[in-house]
């Protein structure tokens, strides 16, 4: 079967059953990008594991970085849906709790991350997101900011993900410790949001 040209916008799905056999595909991607290396993984494989076919899989992920991609916004959502919280009740040092609390959730399975990571990155080197701030995370830090998000606060999200991204791809490849990342992290929130606290 002839490949679908990447070109083509991602489909949304509409029904319930096209809902939930999208999440099987992004499952069955995780799945198997936890136990291999990205360039490793075969779509065919993927839509096997999902039970779809694979006109199926290439209508909702165009390609393989769109695929884990979707991993990746499927995992922040999770993890905001379910694990953000308010641990200390200052603002800014719970936005950098959580920051460390998703990295360490990401790099539980360290193949699959790097394998979000490289789709992620790739989309953003093809005119794609990137590593703009996903909606769910975003939202997550303007809930926790209490504030009211106009242009300024926006764009400082925005340097803060790309901060807590830096820091992840060095975790990752154990550029720095564990330890180090972590204060990394609390450290890049404190400065970058020092602003929305009233701090200088």
């Amino acid at each position: 079967m002839a490949r679908i040209a990447e070109t083509r916008p991602p489909a949304a799905p509409v029904s319930r059953q096209q809902v939930q056999r999208r999440e099987r595909i992004l499952d069955a991607a995780a799945t198997l990008g936890a136990g291999a290396d990205y360039d490793r993984v075969q779509m065919l494989d993927v839509a096997k594991q999902a039970g779809v076919a694979i006109g199926t899989l290439y209508r909702y992920f165009p390609s393989k970085s769109h695929l884990f991609s979707g991993v990746f916004e499927q995992r922040i959502g999770a993890f905001v849906g379910t694990q953000w919280s308010s641990p200390t009740g200052d603002p800014v040092a719970d936005v950098g709790e959580n920051l460390v609390a998703l990295s360490r959730e990401l790099l539980r399975t360290p193949r699959l991350c790097g394998a979000m990571m490289q789709a992620v990155a790739a989309g953003y080197v093809s005119g794609g997101d990137g590593v703009t701030p996903r909606l769910a995370l975003v939202r997550a830090v303007i809930d926790t900011l209490g504030r009211t998000p106009d242009e300024v606060d926006l764009g400082v999200i925005r340097l803060l993900t790309y901060s807590w991204w830096g820091v992840l791809v060095s975790w990752l490849s154990h550029k720095i410790t564990p330890a180090e990342a972590e204060a990394d992290v609390r450290l890049a929130a404190r400065l970058i949001l020092a602003a929305y606290t009233g701090e200088e």
